[in-house]
């Protein structure tokens, strides 16, 4: 009986465990898996006929029977949803049109990031024109357009005729590196397309939802209250990343200064502003005298419900918000019933509902992080602040004898130590259970995580306060303005000092996160690898832990112990396959040409042309691979200087030549007229659009070697020399629309 009280608390808990299993199973195998509807029919009337039978049997096996149906009913509604949810089955998806369509119709269906060259959206697709008839399609198409002057961005709602048919999203084009195409078929994007201003028209205005256009148009307008009071260009940035999440002005040097400390969840509207909101709605309410009672608890329901919900129109209707939104109406709705106390399974109900409606936010990773942070905060923190008693420790400090302005002083401060310590136990609360998803996601950890969210966050949080205090102040200001111009501008000093004020929080926010990260430049642990199987590991362990410290019995510390052994073995292991490990490796770099000599867990990357890799271009193209090989040694060079890598240019013939454990790799990027005689290799490179013929590559290198096309050669020029060399029998290798080509010495030839 114990046992089932125990778990009936926690119901939801079981079944948003039961559907998260079906989701990923249909992640993991939804291309073998048959249609599940009949199968989930199946299992629904089979749970019904159970759960009667067992209705006028009462026997406890029958009903857990019944019971075990439910999950699986469950399981496979998971899959059945995911399933039902992913576009790309449809008979009309533009998967299914190819390299057909010559025009198509689409409206812009979500918020355009602004980029130094372009603009980026995403368009959902209505028509297609295919073979001079037009007939309905669907599909996301994820567009680019040159940032041209006269070019206006897209906005929410536009209704677009485009030429031209979109190109199925790329693959990762070097290794280890950021899955986008993944990325974007978990919002059911499928395609790409850099769209030139001559390849489409707005022809119309029509937004998937009104409510979402308006919403997205008045966080514009708020936005530009921002731009009005806050004149500092950083700090307005961050003002309006902070209480709007809007984030375009935001530079790469404070977004990097934020990752390094652990606080870019400050720059992210989503959980943190919407609990601040929960928090002010509950702290004013808990003050109201003779707070008793249904009425009560309904009026106090409405408003919090009301505020959040607001404030979610105000920022946009973005999905982080809505996310958090629908968290915390649960919880205020759980509240209010005064049925629910229990926070895990009100938290299961709103992830089960929140799955339901959209399965693939199960792989969002701010959904993972914000539910994960929430229930490791109501399990853990409250253990960690009993660990001590702070309030306690200073009240003794108070004696009869002393004076009041002393007891006054060690109230005060046992007041002001206690917060901080929950601010701490808090911290510390949602690191353990985000922990691994930081180091799988990010392969990072800031160690001034705690340091820089004691003192950020809350005057972060206090900034916030005030940054919605300025619009609603300025918001009644121009109210005003309708009825009395003069007055609104007499009283338009109010926005102005808070406006002031709003923008000095900020500034101090700011300057302390970067001196946090120069005082603290080695506190940032870079460059970790974890395989998804070692995420779980680490999640076993830490809940493994939790359950000892719980139960206080040896078998769950030895159960730790035994995983901690599987996730070390794993370690050693992967580092001994790698360690005999050699390969060459063309990387795919837009304009570049760079080769990578790897020997185990040490690199020597060389760009070859005379200019050095930027920052960018490392981080992105070449870091990720790195990490994923544990690398400890990795050397960059420019031009060959200093590469240790033999190389030679024979005569006058525009080649350089390089060989690597017996590797022979010619990079040409001019003509080749200066060859005298042939050379043997195993790799042509052609660069910058190389001035060569078929019948002097074989002249001087035979039809052995791979051609590789570099990332610097133009694409009419690789279509047009590609097509003649696989017509004379040569292998070749795009690198701009294949990715990266790996080559190993003991081989004859490798593919990417």
């Amino acid at each position: 009986m114990k046992n089932t009280i125990t778990w009936a608390a926690y119901a939801f808990v079981r079944l948003t465990l039961a559907l998260m299993a079906g989701i990923l199973t249909y992640l993991y195998f939804g291309e073998t898996l048959p249609s599940l509807i009949g199968c989930l029919l199946g299992t629904v009337v089979l749970f019904g006929a159970t759960q009667f039978w067992a209705s006028q049997q009462r026997r406890p096996e029958i009903t857990d029977f019944a019971g075990l149906l439910a999950l699986l009913a469950v399981y496979v509604t998971g899959a059945a949803l995911t399933q039902q949810a992913t576009e790309s089955r449809a008979d009309n998806h533009l998967y299914r049109f190819g390299r057909e369509i010559e025009f198509y119709r689409a409206v812009v269906d979500d918020y355009t990031v602004v980029r130094p060259a372009t603009y980026a959206t995403t368009v959902r697709v209505s028509a297609v024109r295919v073979g001079g008839k037009w007939q309905p399609a669907l599909g996301g198409i994820r567009v680019s357009i040159p940032r041209d002057l006269g070019v206006a961005a897209p906005t929410y709602g536009d209704v677009w005729l485009v030429r031209g048919a979109p190109a199925p999203s790329k693959a990762p084009l070097n290794p280890g590196e950021f899955d986008y195409r993944r990325y974007l078929e978990y919002h059911q994007v499928y395609h790409q397309q850099f769209v030139h201003p001559d390849q489409y028209r707005k022809i119309a205005t029509a937004p998937p939802s009104y409510l979402r256009a308006v919403a997205m148009r008045t966080a514009r307008v708020l936005d530009g209250v921002f731009h009005d009071y806050v004149h500092a260009k950083r700090e307005y940035a961050l003002a309006s990343a902070l209480v709007l999440g809007i984030k375009d002005d935001v530079d790469q040097e404070t977004k990097q200064a934020y990752a390094n400390t652990g606080t870019t969840h400050i720059m992210a509207v989503s959980g943190l502003q919407v609990g601040l909101l929960f928090g002010a709605v509950t702290w004013v309410l808990g003050r109201i005298p003779g707070r008793r009672g249904a009425t009560f608890r309904l009026v106090s329901a409405l408003l919090g419900l009301g505020i959040i919900w607001s404030y979610a129109f105000l920022t946009g209707l973005s999905a982080s918000v809505l996310r958090a939104a629908v968290m915390f109406t649960f919880i205020i709705v759980a509240r209010a019933s005064g049925r629910q106390t229990n926070m895990f399974n009100t938290l299961a109900v709103a992830a089960f509902c929140l799955l339901c409606y959209d399965p693939y936010l199960l792989c969002d990773v701010g959904f993972q992080l914000s539910f994960l942070a929430v229930i490791s905060i109501v399990y853990i923190q409250p253990r960690i602040v009993a660990w001590v008693d702070v309030q306690g420790y200073f009240l003794s400090k108070q004696k009869p004898w002393q004076s009041k302005q002393v007891r006054w002083f060690w109230q005060k401060t046992s007041w002001l130590m206690n917060n901080v310590w929950q601010a701490t136990a808090l911290s510390l609360a949602a690191q353990v259970a985000t922990f691994p998803l930081g180091l799988y996601y990010f392969h990072q950890f800031p160690l001034s995580f705690l340091l820089s969210n004691l003192v950020a966050v809350p005057i972060s949080s206090g900034a916030v306060y005030v940054g919605l205090g300025l619009l609603l102040l300025k918001g009644i200001v121009a109210v005003i303005g309708l009825f009395s111009t003069g007055l609104a501008g007499v009283l338009d000093f109010l926005p102005q000092i808070v406006g002031r004020l709003f923008e000095v929080m900020i500034w101090m926010f700011n300057e302390y996160i970067f001196w946090i990260g120069s005082f603290m430049p080695g506190a940032l642990i870079s460059g970790i690898h974890v395989t998804a199987p070692q995420a779980w590991l680490i999640f076993a362990i830490i809940l493994v832990l939790l359950v000892f410290l719980a139960r206080r019995h040896l078998v769950w510390l030895g159960m730790a112990c035994a995983l901690m052994g599987v996730f070390a073995s794993s370690s050693i292991w992967a580092a001994r396959r790698l360690a005999p490990d050699e390969r060459l490796v063309f990387y795919s770099i837009p304009r570049r040409s760079v080769v990578g000599f790897w020997q185990g867990a040490a690199a020597h990357i060389v760009s070859v042309d005379s200019l050095p890799l930027t920052e960018t271009e490392r981080t992105y193209r070449i870091v990720p691979g790195i990490i994923q090989r544990e690398a400890r040694q990795v050397n960059y060079h420019t031009h060959w200087r200093s590469s240790k890598v033999p190389v030679h240019r024979p005569d006058s013939s525009g080649m350089v030549l390089a060989v690597w454990r017996g590797v022979r790799v010619a990079f040409v990027s001019g003509r080749l007229d200066g060859a005298r005689q042939p050379c043997a290799v195993d790799v042509v490179v052609l660069r910058r659009n190389a001035r060569v013929w078929p019948e002097t590559l074989e002249f001087v290198f035979g039809r052995q070697p791979t051609i590789i096309f570099d990332s610097s050669c133009k694409s009419w020029y690789v279509a047009s020399l590609q097509a003649k060399l696989q017509v004379a029998g040569w292998q070749t290798h795009d690198l701009t629309l294949q990715g990266a080509y790996t080559r190993q010495p003991s081989t004859v030839r490798a593919g990417k």
